[in-house]
């Protein structure tokens, strides 16, 4: 008998794992966009006041996730690695004409082109938080109910 509620456990906790791991697209873009929208509010402070070159203001923030590898790329290569798979073309595009503008040109007009840049980034920050909040915690309760119907069906 004990057997069948650990089992049934067991199922349950299983398919919401599969429902946490289905989120994780979701999370990984509002994560995304969050530090993509921070990278440019301190390049926009950085361009108004220290003006350091462009080589130390990228070494001198840690990043994380999919976001420091675009950074990383851009970095190395001077050019962005922005084909993330929860991305859409268009974002893709965006991205790299974005890490194509990073210091070309002078300071004043990188100043406009990256504060034109500062409400579309927004919008997608708060369209990819709304997204993944309701998405992931969508998942989750997809998964615990898939969980069930497994053991019902089992029992």
């Amino acid at each position: 008998m004990w057997i069948k509620f650990l089992l049934s456990g067991l199922i349950i906790a299983f398919c919401i794992l599969l429902g946490y791991l289905a989120a994780n697209k979701y999370r990984a873009r509002k994560k995304f966009f969050a530090q993509f929208e921070a990278f440019n509010l301190r390049y926009l402070n950085e361009l108004s006041y220290a003006r350091k070159p462009l080589s130390e203001f990228l070494e001198g923030y840690e990043y994380s996730g999919d976001f420091a590898k675009t950074v990383s790329s851009f970095s190395q290569k001077r050019e962005a690695g922005c084909n993330h798979s929860f991305l859409t073309k268009e974002e893709k595009g965006e991205c790299a004409d974005y890490f194509s503008m990073l210091g070309k040109g002078d300071s004043s007009s990188q100043s406009v082109y990256f504060a034109s840049k500062k409400a579309y980034l927004a919008e997608k920050k708060g369209t990819a938080e709304k997204e993944c909040k309701a998405r992931a915690s969508l998942y989750l309760k997809l998964g615990l109910l898939a969980g069930l119907a497994v053991v019902i069906l089992i029992i």
